[in-house]
This record gives structure tokens, sequence and C-alpha cells, in this order.
């Protein structure tokens, strides 16, 4: 490495949630110096790149925002992105974190040097390659980060415009074009609307109709929103709406009546909306509710009975010139290609910049799936946390409350490093191997390894290595509080590794 790079004590990876939450909690400690890289050129994550027509929060903002802040002045049920964007940007100026972020560095590599006790970095920015150190990594990447375009043949010939949900181009002109949506998960019920609303035509196509729920947002009024500011008032609602989400656990465990119930609001929003049998047909989901992320939307499906608006009920499965062709054999004649198809999980490619202890690649370690202890460490890589990775989300409840469960156990653990003057902290790999036992026997039951194919189930395993199996509050009650015992360290004098007591 480069002699002489500067050096922090923690290096944080991201400025989304996450990585902007570390940084509140090492802003407002002072105990030590950091850095976030963000390869962008602003804040904000998933909400700075997701800005199509339509993007808001399927949580309760007052649910999807952290509780150590002043209480939000959200003016809906369900927060639009850009209020979100400005809810990080506030958070930003508010606990003086410019100044920490270094904007458009790109983490090119990270590797470990077990002499130093140092993480090594090297990230990519206009001006070249640049170098620094840091005492702990924290990735703070996110799983919604890179975006998945699927393998279609023709594709890269389309005469038109393809454009992903989370890269959209402001100034795309819908108007008049026929337009083609893939997709209809989560970004799709809320862009498909929209869309229809400019193009001359739509099409959607659907190689897997989703459960969906009345959303059921409105507007809060003054007064709702001035009682909502007070602390007191705020913390109450916001366990309120925790306690209710985690409530839906049981459906994921397909328990009875639970289940059978979220079903059939879901098959009776179906009816409700869509008279034609046929087409109502072709949207009833032949999966178990709930192995896929059930969706909120008041007007995707009035929006499939508009006259410019063509349901496909199938995948793309090819592109020929600038016609579209679906798996049902019908092609239509397109200007606008937009893939609502959704992200890298599985396999997150920061996972392939990253050489842990022996220089092994992070992506090597999780080669089977995504494995860790606690869903925040990782046996090999000393130093290192990872946040909003394995097992560490939820398709049920808020991520933000995940992500705080996280900040708790990360800033126990410098403390513990601290204290007890550890230069390197690396849980064992039994550690690792139990905590993976852990998660397969709690997932075994729940209805994503019993219910269908998700993004939540590594591929190539077959395991659940995206979600915690089981409620926000059992993942506090376990991995909320750092407990060193299972963890190899070596204080900053001693040159052999002792367990740490």
């Amino acid at each position: 490495m480069t002699a002489g790079a500067p050096h922090v004590d923690v290096a944080i990876v991201g400025a989304g949630f996450a990585g902007l939450g570390m940084a509140t909690h090492l802003a407002r400690r002072a105990k030590e110096s950091f850095v976030v890289l963000e390869r962008a050129d602003a804040v904000g994550g998933t909400w700075r790149d997701n800005i199509y027509p339509g993007i808001a929060c399927d949580i309760p903002g007052h649910l999807y925002s952290f509780s150590f802040r002043p209480p939000a002045d959200w003016s809906a049920v369900y927060p639009a992105g850009a209020e979100i964007r400005a809810y990080l940007d506030r958070l930003v100026q508010d606990e003086g974190l410019a100044d920490h972020i270094l904007l458009g560095r790109e983490l090119a590599s990270a590797t470990w040097d077990a002499q130093s006790a140092r993480w090594h970095l090297v990230t990519e920015c206009g001006e070249g390659a640049q170098s620094l150190t840091a005492r702990i990594l924290l990735l703070a990447v996110g799983r919604l980060s890179e975006p998945r375009i699927p393998d279609i043949e023709g594709l890269d010939d389309f005469p038109g415009t393809v454009v992903h949900t989370a890269a959209w181009e402001p100034d795309l002109d819908l108007a008049g074009a026929r337009v083609g949506v893939v997709g209809t998960g989560a970004s799709a019920i809320q862009i498909v609307p929209h869309v229809a609303d400019r193009a001359a035509e739509l099409v959607i196509f659907s190689r897997t109709p989703p459960y969906i729920v009345p959303r059921e947002d409105r507007r809060l009024d003054p007064a709702e929103r001035a009682e909502l500011v007070d602390p007191q008032r705020a913390a109450a609602h916001r366990n309120e709406l925790l306690l209710n989400a985690d409530a839906a656990f049981a459906q994921r465990l397909r328990r009875r009546p639970d289940i059978d119930e979220i079903r059939a609001r879901a098959l009776r929003h179906l009816c409700a909306q869509i008279a034609d049998p046929v087409l109502r047909a072709e949207l009833t989901p032949d999966y178990e509710i709930g192995c896929k992320r059930i969706l909120l939307s008041d007007d995707f499906y009035p929006t499939l009975l508009r006259e410019n608006v063509v349901f496909e009920p199938g995948s793309l499965d090819s592109v020929v010139e600038s016609k579209a062709r679906a798996s049902s054999g019908r092609s239509h004649e397109l200007d606008i290609l937009v893939m609502a198809t959704g992200f890298e999980t599985a396999r997150p490619p920061v996972a392939t910049r990253v050489h842990g202890r022996d220089g092994e690649l992070l992506a090597d370690h999780w080669r089977h799936g995504m494995i860790s202890y606690a869903s925040t460490v990782v046996a090999g890589f000393p130093n290192m946390f990872v946040l909003d990775g394995p097992n560490a989300a939820l398709g049920h409840n808020s991520a933000i409350y995940m992500i705080e469960t996280q900040l708790d156990y990360v800033v126990g653990a410098l403390d513990h490093m601290t204290e007890a003057g550890i230069a390197a902290l690396e849980v064992t790999a039994d550690a690792e191997a139990a905590y993976t036992r852990e998660i397969d026997d709690r997932s075994s039951d729940t209805v994503w390894l019993t219910g269908c194919d998700s993004w939540y189930v590594d591929p190539e395993s077959g395991r659940l290595t995206l979600l915690w199996p089981g409620t926000a509050l059992s993942f506090r009650e376990r991995n909320g509080t750092f407990d060193p015992e299972p963890f190899v360290t070596r204080s900053s004098v001693a040159t052999t590794s002792e367990r740490g007591e």
C-alpha cells in the first residue's frame, strides 16, 4: 500500500440509511475519527437512486425513520421518496456529517493487514485511485444498490430506450410513447399508474403476479402532524406500529388463521377491483402468500383496466429490433423498456473487493450463500462489520429498526475494543457456523422456504440468506447487545491471539 496514506479509526462504505446512522453515532460519540465513502455524488442510498414516478415508502414513515432523531414531520402515512431523501439530507446537516463524507469515492479494494491490524483501502474517484487505512471497516452498501437486468435475448440491440427503475432519467419523455414495463414487484406497481397516465400504450410483462393488499395511504392533517412531532407521542406511535407489524410474522410461519386472513384480504382486493374473470385469474398468484413481499396499492389493478394498457401474463422472452416478444408468443412494438427487475441481492458485488485474513475474498467466503454471526460480523474478516447484510432484513417490518439494532451492536463492540485495548477482533468460525445453523433451523418452517422461490433465498444453496426468520423484536433480543465471548482478539501489545473475556 502507499506509504503515508491517511488513517482513520472507522471507514464506512455507503451513505444510505445504515451508513449515515453509523456516522451519526460516531459523530455524537466524538471518540473515533471516521469517514464515509460514497461512490455517488450525493447521499441517500436507495432513496437517492430511485426517483421514478410514484416512488414511495411501503412502511409508515414514523416507523421508517431513526428513533434517535427528532420526530420527522411526515406529510402522509407513507412518505414519498423525495420526502425520505430530504430527511436524510437534514440528518447530514443537523449532525454535522458533511465534513466526514467523501463523495464520488467508490471502494475498489479493501485488504486486511494482520501485522498493522488495519484495513488498507483503495478508492476510485475522478482524480484516480486514492488510498487510506482504517482500524475498522464498516460495510453499509445495503441490498438495493446494484440494479439487476435479466439476460434477455436481443435486449442490447433494442433501438429505443432501456431504463432501470433505479437509474431513472428525469427528462425521459413518456408522452405519446409505447412503453413496456418488465416486472410486477414493488417498484413496478408504483410506477405503472404514472406511466399509464402519460404513455400512448403501456405493456406490462408479469412473470409472477404479486399479492396486493389495499395501501390506504392518506395525508396527515395539521393536528396529527403537530401531535406526532412531540417526542413522547412519536415514540409511542412508533412502538405501536412496530408491534402491529411484528404481529404479521405469524403469517410467515403459515399459522392459521393468520395466513388465511391475509390471503383472503389480498384476494378480496383483487376481486373488488378486477371484475373480468380471465384477467383476475391471470393476476391470481399460484404460490403461498408472504413468500414474496406482499405489496400495497390502491391504483395498480384499476390501471390494468385502462384502454391504453396491455397486461402480459408472462415474462419478456426476447427483443427483436423494436419488438418485445412475451413468453406467450405475442410481440409488441415499443419505444421504451422500463426494467422494474430488482437488484443483485444474494451476491453483493462489494464482496468481490474485500480481502480478509490470509487474503480470503469475501465473495469466496460467501460462495455458498451469505453467512455471518449476529448478522453483523464474518469469520476471517477481523474488525469488519456488515450492516443490512446477511439475515438482517425483514419481509414484514421496518428495515430501519433492524439497522438501529445493528448500530447498537457495533457501538458495543467499539467500546469493548477500547476498554480492553483490543487491536483486532474476529468472530470464530465455530460461532459463525452455529449461528448459521440457528438461522437454518429458524427458517425451516417459514413460508420463504416452503411457499415459493424468491430473491430472499440464495439460488445455489437454497438457504434463506437475506431475511431474519423472526420478528423485529426477536432480532433485537438476539443481536442487539455485543457479547465478546465468541471472538478471538489481539491486544495492542500482544503478538498472539487470545480469547476475549
